[in-house]
């Protein structure tokens, strides 16, 4: 019966001595400084990449990013569009008209989910399944 690995007969395992000969010739010496336990705390600088990289993203959102966010007298846009992503249909309301409907504290979510569940064709019977999936960006 074969062996079932692939390595020759004469193959062994290198043995420490080597190991060390082989990472010195490749310049890979193993490093000195042991790395951080689980219960470690980590050092300053870490935390400091995590909130730079946090503020960062905060700064780059667009407008339309945040737009859901947002309450009907906040927006600039003078045409609001509400996309659903189940059935592709999108309806498109302009801001005063959605203003003098639902009032400029509304938020933009609320009013979108609304202006779509209004005219929605995927009705079903069941409650989970039943309305649209507003895409407000």
């Amino acid at each position: 019966m074969p062996a079932m690995t692939d390595r020759p007969a004469s193959w062994r395992m290198p043995n420490r001595k080597q190991m060390e000969e082989v990472a010195r010739q490749l310049g890979r010496n193993a490093p000195l400084v042991r790395g951080l336990a689980p219960n470690d705390r980590q050092p300053d600088e870490y935390w400091q990449v995590l909130l730079e990289a946090a503020n960062a993203a905060e700064r780059h959102l667009s407008p339309k990013g945040s737009l859901r966010q947002r309450r009907l007298g906040e927006i600039t846009e003078h045409v609001l569009r509400v996309e659903c992503r189940r059935c592709g249909r999108t309806v498109e309301i302009q801001k005063a008209d959605a203003v003098r409907l639902y009032g400029s504290e509304a938020p933009w979510r609320d009013v979108g989910q609304r202006l779509l569940d209004d005219t929605c064709t995927q009705r079903t019977g069941r409650y989970e399944e039943d309305g649209c999936w507003p895409s407000l960006d």
